[in-house]
């Protein structure tokens, strides 16, 4: 984390926002050494150039919606209401402070905007760099965690739940750390979500999608999911999807524990979704593959999983927070894993949107001219769904009774899991060329697309789980010659030691996945997690050739006519 220039007059934000969702003996992250002065600030844009509020470009989320019938046009307008309630939870979590006090306080409407795609005060393309007066830095544990709470503290105490996805760590007026579960801590807005899912069953015309969503209204009440895990899992046939409620870690840096609010609302894209429905089958078979010793593919993937392309129409909550989400694989619940497998849902049309105006623009910059034909939409879309599927091979428990991958590499296990996903899924669009079963395009496409893809990715920094990933790959593979920069900055693909590359990081992280190598996965991140001053030069090209980072979206129902 970088430190702000600040003095330590006001840390994250003042304590008006916390009254509805902190009890009255909590001492949550969130704190203010001076609430009067805090109520009446006005926020200013510091350490930050004005050009970097211009980093994200808008796309209009939209998707045809004639084949609807008028109640599934309801549910839709159903689903983006509870999406927003996931919206003002993930505010609660990611920041604390009311979403409505903090923008009212920045006067100018660019910033104001940056600190809304952002979620707060902190530049999550940036390492988290503070970019408001008045905050100092994020804290690792976001609102999960008192702010005081050290991680020693936390796992040397006597905790119930004390490693649980849906709670929150808070103390008492004794000082003592205690949980919560999201039901009591986050009461107002679980339970309206829950009564809109259940509303939303009501007009669902697939009767699987209906037991689904009033199953996801329990867990939301109960905090247990993985009954809604599973029957999300039995959908087949419905046209629409989607996907809400606490579900990644990333937020929490802290420990990789506690799961964040998020939801996407999706309709499927039936002709792009045939295409796809062949290949879930090929798990088992890739897993025995793997190129790493058999004990770290002793688990056997589910193979009843399926591969969906959709438009994407609304995010919310952790899915809109800085970059934007373009495929998705889940549940992560391990036992629906083994069992069921996992269903890979790819976004369409935000893929499309990031390949047209940043994936081409880019590798204008950076790749040598000869290779740039092999640049395609296809081979984009391609290299992010099977890094999707990607996440079904390899180990979920460590071989060595350590208990599960996530919980033995703790904050480090999100980062090397996105890691071999990338890795993998390179692997299976290779192994699958190889058989014949991926007709489109040649081995150069989808490895020359892969590389402009990390440039794409590296921009989004070094700090979150998938740009820890996307560093580990890049200083990887030019450690192992994979490509060469010419004296122009300009990179080429090496084909044959692209290959080996690939195999060598794939044996890397399996292993250190299934030992539980905590120790190992610290000092691979510590050697290979950061970006070097070669690479930040290239992506400086990048921002002066003002090719945007990410997106942000126009959406909601009046942009769909509901």
């Amino acid at each position: 984390m970088k430190l702000s220039n600040l003095s330590q007059a006001v840390l994250l934000a003042s304590v008006v926002g916390l009254a509805a969702c902190s009890k009255p003996d909590t001492n949550n992250t969130t704190q203010t050494t001076d609430s009067a002065a805090s109520s009446t600030m006005n926020y200013q844009l510091i350490d930050t150039d004005a050009a970097r509020l211009d980093i994200y470009t808008e796309v209009t989320l939209t998707s045809d919606l004639s084949h609807l019938s008028d109640k599934q046009k309801q549910l839709i307008a159903k689903l983006i209401d509870a999406s927003k309630l996931m919206d003002e939870l993930f505010w609660k979590q990611a920041f604390g402070m009311d979403k409505d006090t903090f923008l009212s306080r920045i006067s100018d409407p660019k910033v104001r905007q940056f600190a809304d795609i952002n979620y707060g005060p902190w530049d999550r393309l940036n390492g988290d760099k503070v970019f408001l007066s008045g905050f100092t830095d994020k804290a690792l544990g976001a609102e999960f965690y008192p702010a005081d709470m050290t991680k020693e503290e936390l796992n040397s105490a006597e905790v119930k739940d004390k490693n649980g996805l849906y709670s929150v760590i808070r103390r008492d007026k004794a000082g003592k750390l205690y949980s919560i579960p999201y039901s009591d801590e986050y009461q107002q807005h679980i339970d309206a979500t829950a009564t809109l899912l259940r509303e939303a069953s009501l007009l669902a015309e697939d009767q699987e999608f209906a037991n689904y969503l009033n199953l996801r209204a329990d867990a939301l009440v109960n905090n247990s999911y993985q009954a809604s895990d599973f029957a999300w899992m039995d959908m087949k046939n419905n046209p629409i999807d989607v996907v809400i409620g606490p579900i990644e870690t990333y937020e929490d840096q802290l420990f990789g524990y506690r799961a964040a609010f998020e939801s996407y609302v999706l309709v499927k894209d039936q002709a792009w979704s045939a295409r796809l429905a062949k290949f879930a089958a090929f798990l088992p078979e890739l897993q025995k593959d793997l190129p790493v010793a058999a004990e770290y593919k002793q688990e056997v993937p589910g193979s009843d999983a399926d591969l969906n392309a959709y438009d994407v129409i609304y995010y919310a909550g952790h899915s809109n927070a800085g970059s934007k989400t373009i495929a998705i694989n889940l549940p992560n619940d391990e036992q629906v894993q083994l069992e069921k497998g996992t269903r890979r849902l790819q976004l369409k049309n935000a893929m499309q949107a990031k390949f047209d105006k940043i994936m081409l623009p880019i590798a204008e910059q950076l790749i040598v001219p000869e290779q740039r034909k092999h640049i395609t939409f296809e081979a984009f879309f391609a290299n992010t769904m099977f890094h999707e599927v990607a996440h079904g091979l390899g180990i979920k428990n460590t071989i060595n009774n350590k208990g599960t991958v996530r919980q033995s590499l703790q904050e480090h296990a999100s980062a090397l899991e996105e890691g071999k996903a990338d890795i993998l899924g390179l692997y299976m669009v290779e192994q699958l060329l190889k058989k014949g079963e991926i007709t489109e395009g040649t081995l150069e496409d989808y490895y020359i697309t892969f590389m402009a893809g990390i440039f794409r990715s590296v921009r989004f920094g070094a700090s979150s789980a998938h740009g820890k990933a996307n560093m580990i790959r890049f200083n990887y593979f030019q450690e192992q010659g994979a490509f060469a920069r010419n004296a122009q900055g300009l990179y080429e693909v090496n084909m044959k030691k692209m290959a080996t590359a690939m195999a060598n990081l794939s044996n890397l992280i399996l292993t250190i996945q299934g030992d539980g190598d905590y120790e190992r996965v610290s000092a691979l991140l510590a050697t290979h997690g950061d970006i070097k001053a070669e690479l930040a030069q290239d992506l400086e090209k990048l921002a002066k050739a003002n090719i945007p980072v990410d997106v942000t979206f126009k959406q909601g129902k009046a942009v769909l006519g509901l």
